[in-house]
Order: structure tokens, then C-alpha cells, then sequence
């Protein structure tokens, strides 16, 4: 069954543009011929005959959010068409719209409204994290993961090889390095693809964003499920012993703790498991700190960062507190 729509209304015409939009492909006219040959109408196809693709960029679904749909769609039906490709004989691979498909499984509907296109692998994945990166409801773990793989289908690298390439841009946007990658095709492309998103600037995704993703396995995971904010995942990622931090954590979601609160449980956790060494008595630890001052001071004089101009003005900074230090001593 299928019903005939107007070629302003398509569905998922908007999605794909903007799609072409982001990827910078200038295909808008090509939907418009296609449009104009066949108007692509919704189909009820069996929900038996959609398969989920191997690679799916959502790995967390809100089980409440998700029954409030279900029982809108045992009410109303599945009102907005999900999109999926041909794949193989009679059978469908879903490319966005994940959420409703789940939504319809759970209400028991044997068919499901869908607009079927011809795409390719690489188009059809790039839909899938573009349409994903468009929720409302994406926590910072699900965001920068997504932004990750959209950027490594984009460059045909591997996430590790896009991370490693934007620590390179960040270092050559801080004058660390002389590298020309800002100005090459690939940091052209990732700047192009964070401007079309237009979520987080790609500084500010380095910065804040990728260290999300060296949090520990069990912080991270209650991040990624919404049950933790990142500043409170942060904190209790401070906490090393796995005991510790779990326990950390399970009073964190199950008593609703504060920051304050959370930074104030590492806190005691972390000085608890400070070696006795660290708070030995000041006049012990003179004569090693002595030993440590010459040591340091015949380094630098024999140092090639006098001829680094930012090393020189470290050094600087390092002398003026020294001085400053002793002054103090002597008034």
C-alpha cells in the first residue's frame, strides 16, 4: 500500500540535502530530477522484512523516552516514515529512523510506513550519523563518538587517525608545531564538516570533547546512558582503584549526588591513598630538594633551550617566582 505525496512534501528530501549540505556535495539538483520522474511516496512494508546495518552509531536508547513512543504508536501508528535501502531480495536495511522501528517492534505493528532510495554504503552511513548527530536528546559520549565516525568515513581514515590528525591541528593552531594541516584538503574537510554541523567548534571538541572518550570503561558507559554529567563523570574518573571509583559512582546516580558532594567523596578517597612518603615532614625533604636545585641548574646552563625563545620566557617566568620566593624569606 502507499499513498502519493507532492514533491514539496517528500520526505527525507530535507535530511538529504542537508546531508549534501554538510558533506559539500552539490547533488540538491539530482534529488530534484529524481523527484521529478517519480514522486517517492511512503510505502508499508513488512517490519519483519528491515534488517539493522552492521555498524550503528546509536548504542543507547532512554527506555522511558522510548515507551512513551511505543504508546503513541499503539494510538496513532508510526507517523513520520523511516528510511531504509534495498538489501538483497524483498529485504530492507534500515538508514535512519531507528527509534520508530523500535518503537513499532515494541507496539507489535506488522507494517511500517518507510520511503525506500537507492544508496549507497558509504551515503548510506553518513545519513545514519548525520540523522543521529541531530537528536535532542544526545548525551556528550554519543556526540563525540558520532562527530568521530562521521569525520573518519569522510577522510577514509580510522578514529585513532582522525584523533591523532586533530591534536596535530590543535598544536599547529597553538604555534607548537609548523605543520601545514589547517591549510591542507583534510583539515579543510573537518573544518568544513564542523561548520555544517554546527554543534561545537572543532577547537572545543579537542579540547573538551576527546578526553571525554579516556574516561574509565564503567564511568564512561553510565555517561554515555545519560545517568552521569560529564563534569561529575570527570571527578569520579579521578578516583583510580576500580572499588573505590564504582562505589563512587553508585552513590553518585543512586543518591543523586551534587558535585560538590562527589568532589568532596574523591577528595577523601584520594588523600587516603596518598603514600606516606608525600606528607613527610618539610626539614627531611631539604637536603634531597637541595641536591635536586644544583642538579637542574647545571642542566639548564648547559641546555640548548636558550636558544628557543618560548623556552627563555619559561625559564623567566620560573626565575621571577624563585625570586620572588626568596625575597619573601628575607623580609
Amino acid at each position: 500500500m502507499s499513498s502519493t505525496k507532492s514533491k514539496k512534501a517528500q520526505p527525507y528530501t530535507s535530511l538529504l540535502r542537508g546531508v549534501d549540505a554538510l558533506l559539500g556535495e552539490d547533488v540538491a539538483s539530482v534529488l530534484d530530477d529524481e523527484t521529478t520522474k517519480v514522486e517517492v511516496a511512503a510505502e508499508l512494508i513488512p517490519l519483519s522484512s528491515i534488517e539493522l546495518p552492521e555498524s550503528q552509531p546509536r548504542k543507547y536508547f532512554n527506555p522511558e523516552k522510548l515507551e512513551e513512543l511505543t504508546q503513541s504508536v499503539r494510538v496513532h501508528g508510526v507517523l513520520t516514515p523511516i528510511l531504509v535501502r534495498s538489501h538483497g531480495a524483498s529485504k530492507y536495511e534500515l538508514v535512519a529512523g531507528e527509534r520508530r522501528y523500535r518503537a513499532a517492534q515494541l507496539a507489535d505493528l506488522k507494517l511500517i510506513p518507510a520511503v525506500i532510495r537507492e544508496i549507497d554504503d558509504e551515503r548510506a552511513l553518513q545519513i545514519t550519523l548525520v540523522e543521529n548527530l541531530q537528536r535532542e536528546d544526545l548525551n556528550p559520549v554519543e556526540e563525540t563518538e558520532g562527530i568521530l565516525q562521521l569525520l573518519a568515513v569522510r577522510l577514509g581514515m580510522f578514529p585513532a587517525e582522525v584523533i591523532s590528525l586533530l591534536y596535530r591541528m590543535q598544536n599547529e593552531a597553538k604555534g607548537k608545531v609548523t605543520q601545514n594541516v589547517l591549510g591542507n584538503p583534510e583539515g579543510k574537510l573537518i573544518q568544513n564538516v564542523f561548520d555544517g554541523l554546527g554543534i561545537i567548534a572543532w577547537e572545543s571538541f579537542v579540547s573538551v570533547r576527546l578526553p571525554l572518550l579516556k574516561l574509565p570503561a564503567d564511568v564512561l558507559e553510565n555517561l554515555r546512558q545519560g545517568k552521569l554529567a560529564y563534569t561529575k563523570a570527570q571527578a569520579i574518573a579521578k578516583v583510580k582503584d576500580d572499588e573505590q571509583r564504582q562505589e563512587i559512582l553508585g552513590s553518585a546516580i543512586g543518591e543523586s549526588l551534587s558535585l560538590s558532594q562527589i568532589k568532596e567523596r574523591v577528595r577523601d578517597v584520594v588523600d587516603a591513598d596518598e603514600p606516606k612518603a608525600a606528607i613527610t615532614k618539610p626539614e627531611a625533604q631539604a637536603p634531597a630538594l637541595k641536591t635536586r636545585m644544583e642538579t637542574v641548574y647545571r642542566s639548564i646552563r648547559k641546555s640548548k633551550a636558550w636558544d628557543d625563545p618560548r623556552k627563555v620566557k619559561r625559564l623567566e617566568k620560573i626565575l621571577l617566582s624563585l625570586e620572588k620566593l626568596v625575597s619573601e624569606d628575607e623580609a
